[in-house]
């Protein structure tokens, strides 16, 4: 409908114009189920670089691209144009005013201009890369590059939110545009097209941020575009505070789609407690526990579970398990806890004030936990002898070698693990509520310290960090591509990664070059338009993007000074500090307190840490294996309150309900001496004056001529080119000389090019004990010579140049 109405604009007849509008805006009414949206005309890129000579597509640099002109002729600094419609109007333009364009949908023959690199890994082979470019061609050259081998593309495109944001054929697309919507479609379906193309079918992930402007029109494009993916949205929290959004609520949060391909999966991590909502977080989900055998606290009387009072049988010296008994009829009782029958000692679960109570295991899971040493038994007392067990959750722990199996104990049987690099992996849901993840401070703040105040609204570098993190983690030399690159958080989140895992995953990307449109606005009155020096280094790639990864790679910010901060990692270290102990002095008469008062004073001191449900009117304490908090509201019950707290080291908040102080002081050294310090675990901070031992090659897309390109006059301006397709493997190679060699082995690079076919049996005689080099390119016009010269060469990539990249390019790249 966009292009007819350009046309009906054309028509000179005013009611004939009215009319046809009516009609359209009719038809427009009638909707269809699914997603409809215009294709617009194919955008335009201009060619800043390229010479306007006769035959160029041309448009005016600081107009609409909708207008275009084919030229005929060069009169000096006059080009006299045929406009490129059916009118074929002649008309002249002053070529100062002019720029080359090419048109989507039009072949294209890209290299890429070194513009800078930073080195601060001599000894790596890791070399990230930055490509100033429209993206649609960029992707183009990158499908060629690295078609099929991408492992994961992050994206977070315009949000077409209707501020100035974002361009359309050379024009701001704000919110009066009646194709906004599908103006952003268009240009979102033309890149992710080559985009699907990029991603490895059998196991890769696309990733694309967005916000509830588009949400829903993004959505149903990605169902229609990846029918064969599995793709889950999620709602991430970007701004504790919030940005208002005029006479609508505050927008706290964005939303990520995740398509994924193949086997792709979300990759369980080690994360911590913000991530865990409506995780189990006891302690047994943080390692091996041994839970006291016996019950406590609630349901803890034989009468609650009278199959569970049964004996379990010892040896004489009480340090091995021969077997157990049946539960003892109602009447019967046992004369104690411990009892000494024929050489035999029979444990009952009798309390230490007489109370008979119950097992937490039936006698036939004591045996069968038992036999496979899950049950520890503790050094015999004079009345009892200490048992614990493990349960479920720490038994797979141990069969799924999630902790380390070490022996049995001789005397008992009893399991002896190693638990000490156990961490606690796992899938977060669908909701990310992250303090990290907030992109003022850990976007905007921290963006502020490396280059200054030129860019708003970055991402939060730990929210792509993570994104990326579920689906690399495992993957420690993926292919990493971002294509809408913005500030460059994207090849920054890589770069901790690695950090932190040693991982060798290399990051593309791909941003334009525009200014900010107060900066443009700016730019214009003083004279200067794109394409020129002034205008330039005002731009995304050169202003924001490049100076960000060069200086967080070397730790300095834009001033040469080290940057002042430390990133958090995912990286834990132990810290050892001291429970919390706390007296509770408000209750005149702890031991009268009914029921509804103590569920009071559980919600008061533990808020939430502890559940009141665990609360009961004859309960004297409360102690729960699977919580960080313990209340003791009968000082009087002490010994029973620690015996309870064996063992239980997640207990991290203590508080003793009492006015005697003495009594307090009292308790609190016996819980210190039973229970002694904590240890947790916090993150390990890296300094950001630490840089990383990465390195980046800053490019310029460009583009060459065909024709000078088939009679090999374009050698040295495709070698990074070749580089690239080697993988951007070291430091890209330049040629300084004029003079062009038969042939290039670069080791470093691990790529060789054979440039003179005539030169094939000296450089395969070069080519010998080379076994580092992968990758091979011979220049040759000969499909039978490159089939023979390749063949020498088995088990390396090898290409036909230059048929390889024109029969590539010469492809009209589908314009849907």
């Amino acid at each position: 409908m966009s292009v007819i109405s350009d046309l009906i604009e054309k028509v000179n007849d005013p009611d004939l114009r009215a009319r046809l509008s009516e009609e359209v805006a009719r038809m427009q009414k009638q909707k269809k189920f699914g997603l409809v949206f215009e294709e617009h005309l194919p955008e335009a890129t201009p060619l800043y670089d390229a010479a306007i000579s006769v035959g160029s597509l041309v448009s005016l640099k600081d107009k609409e691209f909708k207008d275009f002109f084919r030229v005929k002729q060069i009169n000096g600094d006059t080009l006299i144009c045929e406009r490129e419609d059916d009118s074929r109007e002649r008309v002249e333009l002053n070529k100062s005013e002019a720029v080359a364009v090419a048109m989507f949908g039009q072949p294209i023959y890209p290299c890429l201009k070194s513009m800078d690199a930073v080195k601060n890994a001599p000894d790596s082979d890791l070399w990230h890369t930055l490509i100033e470019a429209d993206n649609y061609h960029a992707l183009q050259l990158l499908v060629y590059l690295y078609g099929g081998m991408v492992d994961c593309i992050y994206i977070d495109p315009p949000y077409n939110t209707g501020d100035k944001s974002w361009k359309y054929n050379n024009n701001y697309v704000d919110s009066s545009d009646s194709f906004r919507h599908s103006k952003w479609l268009s240009m979102m379906k033309k890149r992710l097209v080559l985009a699907k193309k990029l991603l490895n079918p059998k196991d890769s992930v696309l990733i694309v941020t967005i916000d509830e402007k588009e949400y829903i029109h993004l959505g149903s494009l990605l169902e229609d575009m990846f029918p064969e993916a599995n793709i889950q949205m999620i709602s991430i929290l970007i701004a504790q505070k919030g940005v208002a959004r005029g006479n609508s609520f505050y927008r706290v949060n964005e939303y990520i789609y995740f398509v994924q391909l193949g086997e792709s999966s979300v990759h369980p991590l080690d994360l911590n407690e913000q991530w865990a909502l409506g995780k189990n977080d006891s302690a047994a989900a943080k390692g091996i526990v041994w839970s006291q055998l016996r019950r406590s606290g609630t349901n803890d009387l034989r009468t609650d579970r009278p199959n569970l009072f049964y004996p379990i049988i010892f040896n004489s010296e009480g340090t091995r398990i021969i077997s157990t008994g049946n539960a003892l009829a109602s009447e019967e009782h046992p004369s104690s806890a411990l009892e000494h029958k024929d050489g035999e000692l029979w444990l009952w679960p009798i309390k230490e004030d007489g109370t008979e109570g119950n097992w937490q295991l039936s006698n036939i899971q004591v045996k069968d936990r038992h036999s496979k040493g899950y049950i520890k038994i503790g050094k015999i007392k004079e009345n009892t002898i200490p048992l614990s067990y493990l349960k479920r959750g720490s038994i797979n722990k141990i069969e799924n070698e999630e902790v380390k199996l070490l022996g049995y104990d001789e005397k008992s049987g009893t399991v002896i693990v190693d638990a000490s690099e156990y961490s606690r992996e796992f899938v977060p849901g669908s909701q990310w509520n992250i303090e990290t993840h907030d992109a003022t401070y850990h976007g905007t703040q921290l963006l502020n310290k490396i280059i200054g105040k030129r860019f708003s609204f970055p991402k939060s570098l730990y929210a792509v960090h993570d994104t990326i993190r579920f689906f690399v983690a495992n993957k420690p030399n993926a292919l990493i591509v971002d294509f809408f690159a913005g500030s460059g958080t994207t090849l920054h989140a890589v770069n901790l990664l690695n950090a932190e895992d040693g991982g060798n995953r290399r990051c593309v990307m791909v941003t334009n070059n525009e200014v900010s449109a107060e900066e443009e606005t700016k730019l214009k009155r003083a004279g200067y338009h794109p394409g020129q020096d002034e205008w330039e280094k005002w731009g995304i790639a050169r202003y924001v993007n490049w100076p960000r990864t060069k200086c967080s790679i070397l730790g300095v910010d834009v001033n040469n000074s080290p940057i002042n901060g430390t990133y958090q990692t995912y990286l834990k270290q132990e810290k050892e500090k001291e429970r919390a102990i706390k007296q509770i002095t408000l209750i005149d008469n702890p031991s009268a307190m009914k029921s509804a008062q103590k569920k009071e004073l559980v919600a008061l001191c533990c808020q939430g840490k502890l559940p009141q449900s665990l609360v009961k009117a004859d309960s004297k304490f409360i102690v729960s294996e699977d919580h960080p908090c313990t209340i003791l509201f009968d000082i009087n019950y002490t010994e029973k309150w620690l015996k309870a707290l064996e063992d239980q080291d997640q207990v991290a908040e203590i508080y003793i309900v009492t006015r005697n102080n003495e009594a307090y002081k009292k308790a609190k050294a016996a819980v210190q001496e039973l229970l002694g310090n904590i240890i947790e675990e916090e993150p390990v901070l890296r300094p950001m004056s630490n840089g990383f031992a990465a390195n980046a090659q800053f490019f310029k897309l460009s583009f060459l001529d065909k024709n000078a390109v088939a009679m090999d006059m374009q050698f040295k301006e495709l070698l990074t080119t070749l580089w690239m397709k080697a993988g951007a493997v070291g430091e890209c190679p330049v040629i300084e000389s004029n003079e062009i060699d038969d042939y290039y082995i670069f080791p470093d690079n691990k790529m060789a090019i054979l440039k003179e076919e005539d030169a094939y049996m000296q450089f395969k005689e070069a080519m010998k004990g080379h076994n580092e080099i992968q990758t091979l390119f011979i220049i040759t016009d000969s499909d039978s010579d490159f089939r023979e010269m390749s063949a020498d060469f088995e088990g390396k990539r090898c290409y036909q140049l230059y048929r390889d990249y024109l029969d590539n390019f010469s492809i009209n790249y589908e314009r849907n």
